[in-house]
């Protein structure tokens, strides 16, 4: 399951992606309108811009904006960011990749090469589902099917 964290900031980058293009949303808006907690938002935000995914811009009509188009931004890549390794083992991470320590063959774990279908599938979808794909009305490319 993903991160009550990773939910959020999905849900925040979803507001930001419905903004008019060039319009910035301040916390709070984005905090009401995803019943996100302000302070915990603030946390999210913060890694999302330490990312390059979104900006801050200051004054009165300062808010939060995206750097990068919505068809640009995948789920894959905010889970990541967000919840570190996607794969269910470690030995199937893209990101942190590490031997299990009770494995004696990773050629021929049973395990693993179920998981292997699993992992592949799931990162069809996420990594090839964009942030534009999911505000049309839920449709997930074809080719993540």
């Amino acid at each position: 399951m993903i991160s009550q964290k990773a939910k959020y900031a999905l849900r925040a980058l979803v507001a930001l992606c419905k903004a008019p293009p060039e319009s910035s949303l301040m916390i709070a808006e984005i905090s009401k309108a995803q019943a996100i907690p302000k302070k915990f938002l603030e946390q999210i935000l913060l890694e999302l811009k330490r990312a390059g995914i979104v900006m801050s811009r200051r004054g009165r009509l300062g808010g939060y904006v995206l750097l990068r188009p919505a068809d640009k931004l995948t789920f894959g890549e905010v889970l990541r960011l967000i919840d570190g390794p996607i794969a269910p083992l470690p030995c199937l991470s893209k990101i942190a990749y590490r031997r299990c320590a009770d494995c004696q063959d990773e050629a021929t774990c049973e395990i693993r090469h179920v998981f292997a279908h699993v992992v592949k599938a799931q990162r069809e979808v996420l990594d090839h589902t964009t942030f534009a794909d999911a505000l049309a009305a839920g449709r997930v490319p074809e080719a993540a099917l």
